[in-house]
Parts: structure tokens; C-alpha cells; sequence
């Protein structure tokens, strides 16, 4: 079979039993009580009853997902999931609506519960003991007109109309951990406070932490274990530094590492998410941004180098749709 034509991108029942399969593991969870595996199938397809006393309330797999009470095919859900999940650069809700054959503004919806299911909480710090975390901050795309600047915070003009750098533009400050995940945020305003904040709850302190010569990051080396930097000003992007280690060669020797001092992993996940805004997706109201900022996390936090498939990916997405709701009225 080719990707796409497995029963379960074509039939609601297939569909219904995937989803079954991936959310219910240990069997049915009422989601009215909680109970696991006590429950039985009423006359309705896909419909179960809570067989505990004191709920005996009606459920189905979809219930308190991003998929609740919506009326296009289940099949047609999980092809959805499959396709924004093996994109690398994104998928638009036009492509979308012509693929599976719903309107544009079902589409449009359907994109944004599925980067809601992609959307992690990062709760636990990244980084940790022996390991190197990259941050770096970047600008993409143009603020609301009441919230844009005419002069600088020193009150000159800005040059060329505003058009330059990062001037009226939407700041977005990520982290990478070099050879693992990144965490990305879009903030109000991308200065030493915030970014401050952000890496301090978002990065263990045994962390090394490279960055560019910004004055931005002065203050890392203080909290963590340490902190390396390159001077982009100077045409300078990688840095090579050779450390002594414990261990010993056979010939007695001591073993010695080379440490790349760079940014070039961040920088890297800028250009996935640029080219792919501005191929793909093209126009985005801030509102939004954080949506498409977790679809491209997940993405890059489950590609084929850390041991992950398009079908991986689209099972855990599947996965972390549930607990989550998106309505009409609160897409953002």
C-alpha cells in the first residue's frame, strides 16, 4: 500500500479503530469519570456507555479532543493529521481543503486544532550535564499598526521608514538543544528581561549555552555552567575549542575534545520556519503565531534523526490530542 491509502485514511470504521487503538491503549476511558476499561458499546457505531453506577453517561473517542463534536469524517481527521505531521515545511489550509475535499474554512479550523494537538507544555528544563543549548532571537513579519513604532526608544527616527532590522516586527526567541529538541516562543518584545526569563525557566543550569555576541545574553554565564559566544558582526559563525578530558588514550595520552562554539542549530530552525511561512503559509495574524511556532517545534522535536517516521509523528499528534479543546470562538 502507498502512504495514503491505508483503510484508515478512507474509512470512518478503520479510522474510529485507529484512534481507539492510539488514545485508548489499556482500553475505553470514560472521559466523563475516568474509569478505564468499564465500559460497554451501545447500539450507535463508535458510541459507549460508562457502565460505573454513578455515571452511566455516553462517550465516544472523540470526546474532550480537538476533534469533539465535529462533523467531517473521521477518516478524513486522521489523513489530516498524517499530512501536517510529514510536511516538513508546513501544509496551508488551501492544500488541505483541496486534498481531502472540505471547505476552506473547515480546513482553516482543522490546521489549527491539529498545531493545537502539537503543542507541547515544556515543563521539564532542556539542556543538562554535558550538554549545549543554542539561543538566539529572530523577527518575522509585521505588528498590528496600533502597536507600531515611528522612532526608536531613544526617540530618533528610524531609517528607510521602520523597514530595516527588527523595527514594528514580531519577535521570536528559541532555543535549541544541540542534537535534541527546540523551544520556541513568540514575545511583546524581545529585550534583556524577557529573554532572561525565558531561558532561566526553560534551561537546566549544568547547561553550556552558546549564543551570539548580543547583549541580550551578558548576564547566562552567571546562572549557568557556562556561556560561549560567536561574533556574527565579524563574519565569525563557528568557533573551535579543545578541552583536555579524563580519560586516557592507550598511549597513555589524554583524551582531548573539540568543543564547536555556534549558533548554526538555531539559526538552522529560523530557516525551516521562515521558508516555510513564507512558501507555504504566507499570511499570519500574530494572534496566530504561537499555532504555527508549535507546529514547527513538533516537527523538528520528532524528526527522522532523533529515531522518529511520518507515522510516529502522526500517532503522537494523534496522542496529544486529548485534553484539548478548540472552539469557534476561541481559536487563539
Amino acid at each position: 500500500m502507498t502512504a495514503y491509502t491505508e483503510p484508515r485514511f478512507c474509512n470512518d470504521q478503520a479510522a474510529r479503530e485507529y484512534l481507539e487503538r492510539t488514545l485508548w491503549p489499556d482500553g475505553t476511558v470514560c472521559p466523563h469519570c475516568g474509569i478505564v476499561g468499564h465500559s460497554y458499546p451501545t447500539k450507535r457505531a463508535g458510541v459507549y456507555r460508562c457502565a460505573a453506577k454513578e455515571c452511566r453517561k455516553d462517550f465516544t473517542v472523540t470526546m474532550k479532543t480537538v476533534m469533539e463534536r465535529s462533523h467531517i469524517a473521521l477518516h478524513k481527521w486522521v489523513l489530516a493529521f498524517a499530512l501536517y505531521t510529514a510536511s516538513k515545511k508546513g501544509f496551508s489550509a488551501h492544500q488541505l481543503h483541496r486534498t481531502i475535499g472540505v471547505t476552506y474554512r473547515s480546513a482553516w479550523f482543522m490546521a489549527h486544532r491539529i498545531r493545537e494537538s502539537m503543542r507541547d507544555g515544556g515543563l521539564e528544563p532542556i539542556g543538562g550535564e554535558g550538554k549545549i543549548v543554542e539561543a538566539d532571537e529572530t523577527y518575522f513579519g509585521p505588528i498590528t499598526k496600533e502597536k507600531q513604532r515611528t522612532t526608536t526608544t531613544t526617540g530618533r527616527p528610524f531609517t528607510k521608514g521602520g523597514r530595516t532590522g527588527p523595527s514594528n516586527k514580531r519577535a521570536i526567541v528559541s532555543l535549541v538543544e544541540r542534537g535534541g529538541s527546540v523551544r520556541s516562543f513568540h514575545v511583546a518584545v524581545a529585550d534583556k528581561a524577557t529573554v532572561s526569563t525565558i531561558i532561566n525557566e526553560n534551561i537546566a543550569r549544568e547547561t553550556r549555552i552558546h549564543t551570539d555576541e548580543s547583549k541580550l545574553y551578558s548576564d547566562v554565564a552567571d546562572t549557568f555552567f557556562a556561556h560561549e559566544t560567536v561574533k556574527h558582526s565579524a563574519n565569525e559563525y563557528a568557533r573551535y575549542w579543545n578541552t583536555v578530558t579524563d580519560q586516557l588514550r592507550p598511549d597513555g595520552k589524554p583524551v582531548v575534545e573539540t568543543l564547536t562554539i555556534t549558533t548554526n542549530s538555531v539559526e538552522g530552525y529560523f530557516s525551516i520556519f521562515k521558508r516555510g511561512m513564507r512558501g507555504v503559509y504566507q499570511h499570519c495574524k500574530e494572534k496566530h503565531l504561537h499555532r504555527y511556532l508549535a507546529e514547527y517545534d513538533f516537527r523538528y522535536n520528532h524528526r527522522i534523526v532523533l529515531g522518529y517516521n511520518d507515522g510516529d509523528r502522526a500517532t503522537l499528534a494523534v496522542k496529544s490530542a486529548a485534553g484539548k479543546r478548540l472552539t469557534y470562538r476561541g481559536t487563539h
